[in-house]
């Protein structure tokens, strides 16, 4: 008699990715004094630890798998020792593409790490984050700044492609941000986007088909208020600016994540005080 043999599902396979880099400054450049990768986690630093030109390092983050799924996990973290600079990215857009359920296991989760030492100062100026319908995203970015330390860090989500016809009816976004000095938190901006955010009217994103927010903290960036809110008149977008308590706060939302882009890379050119943006914008 012939066995029945039934067959099992298999289990969904699930991406894994874990990418660190670490940089002191040793003289006249930098040196890299850690680095770990594993997974579909890579990081790359296009013209080494000494930057180019003379300009801070680039730290260029990137997944390999394409994108990010239910149940996948990522991170990426950065320490630079005293006195360091560095200006991290992303490779391209990160996606978040559907979940097949609606359990903390089909949650993507990605956690970004930054440790900046005494003196020293990091640009985390990541590419936009896309949402695909019913995406299931948890991120958790944190900068840790030692005293006399400084950073600027840059969000921005797009809610689907709008060249590809894509509409979002289901989504489900928590992206908490947070930046401490000394320990002690100076800014934090929890996010959580729902189905309901996704509809028109002032309760929800009023039609905005992308969004973003920049932070910046240390020594002096109110001065920058006033040339930044002068830029601020990109067609399709509306913005604000504001410098509370020493921090330079900018919040912004577009019909779509081209005029989006565009007004975000002014901004940076004013906040960055005319440096380039990361190579792998391609502006």
């Amino acid at each position: 008699m012939a066995a029945h043999i039934r067959s099992q599902p298999s289990a969904m396979q699930r991406n894994r990715g874990e990418a660190m880099v670490a940089l002191e400054c040793a003289g006249a450049g930098h040196r890299i004094t850690g680095l770990r990768q594993q997974g579909s986690a890579k990081c790359i630093l296009p013209h080494g630890a000494n930057g180019c030109g003379g300009a801070a390092p680039e730290v260029v983050f990137l997944n390999t798998s394409g994108g990010l799924a239910g149940g996948d996990t990522l991170s990426y973290a950065v320490d630079l020792w005293p006195g360091a600079r560095a200006v991290a990215t992303t490779q391209t857009a990160e996606r978040a593409y559907r979940s097949s359920g609606c359990g903390s296991g089909d949650t993507a989760q990605v956690r970004v790490a930054l440790r900046v030492g005494a003196g020293g100062w990091i640009d985390w100026l990541p590419q936009e984050t896309i949402l695909f319908n019913a995406c299931r995203l948890t991120r958790r970015t944190v900068i840790d700044l030692a005293p006399g330390a400084g950073c600027l860090m840059l969000e921005s989500v797009v809610l689907g492609r709008a060249a590809m016809g894509e509409t979002l009816d289901r989504v489900a976004l928590c992206d908490w941000r947070e930046i401490r000095v000394q320990g002690r938190p100076v800014m934090v901006e929890p996010l959580r986007l729902s189905d309901g955010a996704l509809l028109t009217g002032a309760a929800g994103l009023a039609g905005a088909r992308a969004f973003a927010s920049v932070a910046m903290v240390g020594q002096g960036v109110a001065d920058l208020l006033g040339p930044l809110r002068r830029v601020l008149d990109e067609p399709g977008v509306t913005a604000a600016a504001s410098a509370p308590d020493g921090r330079l706060m900018l919040r912004l939302m577009a019909v779509d994540g081209w005029p989006l882009r565009r007004q975000i890379a002014r901004c940076l050119a004013v906040m960055r005080r005319g440096a380039a943006l990361p190579r792998v914008w391609q502006l």
